[in-house]
């Protein structure tokens, strides 16, 4: 029996060997913008938020976690610079409300704007020809109830709007308008003795952005949207009544075909992805890497987030993204600081680049605002 399975395990591993890809296969989306994490407190962790505790700006991780939010009502501002370093009219800026209707329930909405920046066109002679402004946003609402004294769920329906076309220059790229959803869980234990400190457990996930195929042309190319899996868990270590420090880490997955179908017809790179309903897509996005389970795996991005608060008035934080250099080769550490005066919060953080390909928001300092106010509920 031992021989038949070291057998198997030889196979398996030849198998993914010989399948797996060696050249850049990254997975393209329409109105990509949905993924970019809005806020800075989850910026100082490694852009990570789908299993930390319940802030402002759970909206764009995980909805489910309002129900545990600690406070009646609060508001999230947030503005992200974008490539910096090229240009300075290129950024993302939104803002989040959120209210906590009673111990088992609560709504939020936000809105997500990202500002392409103004575009100055002119002709052969370099003339004036007027400006464009592109830009793409998202508007959205949720619920969430506890189905539990530990657990929630949540959902979320998002419009968005993605207009990229230059008007003015009789562009043939149309405005994107359509619907999303969001379907998310969240887990908070209550707090429990371990020794020489007491200790909350995290877990959370979200499906978020299930929706139909868009298009920006008419000649009938359609593209998928984002969906994409998030999920995680954390711990956060509570050493006394001024110091917790919170250890976190989250998976994350896009729910679109992988490119699989040769271009060329042989068989081999460059590849396109394969035509499909968005809904088997996402069935499908678990199996279709043309490397086989190993480039599967390849898929998954993985980030580490550690938070140390004293006395809830002064946070620092850091972390670590990690992405294959086959799927985008996003790498890159984090380091984050908050600070909290009564009922404002104020959250920056910087992220360095560990990666040769260049990061948007490489050498940017980021920031986001938040108010809390109104009644207090317990938290586990």
């Amino acid at each position: 029996m031992k021989k038949i399975i070291l057998l198997f395990l030889i196979i398996l591993v030849t198998y993914t060997k010989s399948n797996a890809q060696d050249v850049p296969n990254p997975i393209t989306t329409a109105a990509p913008f949905l993924l970019i994490a809005p806020d800075a407190r989850a910026g100082g962790m490694g852009d990570i938020g789908v299993a930390t505790s319940p802030d402002s700006y759970s909206q764009h991780w995980n909805a489910s976690k309002f129900a545990f939010m600690p406070s009646q009502f609060s508001i999230g501002v947030v503005y992200t610079p974008w490539l910096r370093q090229l240009t300075s009219d290129v950024f993302l800026g939104g803002f989040s409300f959120a209210n906590r209707i009673d111990d088992r329930s609560a709504w939020a909405t936000s809105l997500k704007y990202f500002n392409l920046g103004q575009i100055d066109l002119t002709d052969i002679n370099g003339a004036p020809q007027g400006t464009e402004k592109l830009n793409e946003f998202s508007l959205d609402g949720s619920y969430a109830l506890k189905l539990s004294e530990t657990y929630s769920m949540g959902v979320t329906m998002r419009y968005i709007r993605s207009d990229l076309g230059i008007k003015s220059a009789n562009s043939t790229i149309n405005p994107v308008n359509t619907f999303a959803v969001d379907i998310s869980g969240y887990f908070q234990s209550n707090e429990a003795n371990y020794g020489n400190f007491n200790g909350v457990w995290r877990g959370g996930f979200n499906v978020s952005n299930i929706g139909p195929k868009v298009s920006y042309s008419d000649d009938g190319q359609d593209n998928y949207i984002p969906t994409n899996l998030k999920i995680g868990g954390g711990f956060d270590f509570i050493l006394d009544n001024y110091n917790k420090v919170s250890l976190n880490l989250e998976l994350n997955k896009l729910l679109v075909p992988t490119p699989s179908v040769s271009i060329n017809d042989d068989g081999n790179p460059p590849y396109r992805q394969e035509d499909v309903s968005f809904f088997s897509g996402m069935f499908k996005s678990f199996g279709d890497a043309p490397g086989g389970f190993s480039e599967e795996l390849k898929e998954f991005t993985w980030a580490l987030g550690a938070e140390y608060m004293y006395e809830d008035a002064f946070a620092l934080r850091a972390g670590y993204f990690n992405e294959s250099d086959l799927k985008g080769a996003r790498k890159y550490f984090t380091l984050g600081a908050g600070f909290k005066f009564k009922s404002t919060r104020l959250d920056l953080s910087y992220l360095f680049n560990a990666s040769d390909i260049n990061n948007p928001l490489e050498n940017t300092l980021r920031f986001s605002l938040s108010f809390d106010f109104g009644e207090l509920f317990e938290v586990n």
